[in-house]
């Protein structure tokens, strides 16, 4: 992360928090690298990762995160549009920004990889 005041947050699934007999690990690395690239363009960026194993309140945690601070930028992980098992939650969290955050660029990037062009789109 940079040290730069973050103007961005990041939405998306933890991935140690999503059941299921597989690795979390890579896609653990690659949000990281992703991140990185935020700090190395002197951008700040956050996370909210919210988990599917039952043990957040979507509403608090998302909601607490949209408030914390003025965003140039929300940028929705591809974790919450990729299946169809979570259209229901990409909706919350697409209401939640239109009403925490109304000022805010919402932003989608295709993998971790991308998480700063997406949002790189919309800030100045």
């Amino acid at each position: 992360m940079s040290t730069a005041s973050p103007r961005v947050l990041v939405i998306g699934l933890d991935p140690r928090r999503v059941p299921g007999p597989w690795d979390p690990e890579p896609v653990v690395r690659a949000i990281e690298a992703g991140l990185a690239e935020f700090a190395a363009h002197g951008v700040g960026a956050e996370t909210c990762l919210i988990g599917l194993d039952g043990s957040d309140d979507v509403e608090a945690v998302v909601g607490h995160a949209l408030r914390a601070r003025r965003w140039e930028c929300v940028t929705v992980g591809g974790g919450l549009r990729h299946s169809d098992d979570h259209v229901e939650l990409l909706e919350r969290v697409i209401h939640l920004i239109r009403r925490h955050a109304p000022d805010a660029a919402i932003a989608f990037n295709s993998s971790p990889s991308t998480l700063y062009e997406a949002a790189a789109r919309w800030i100045a």
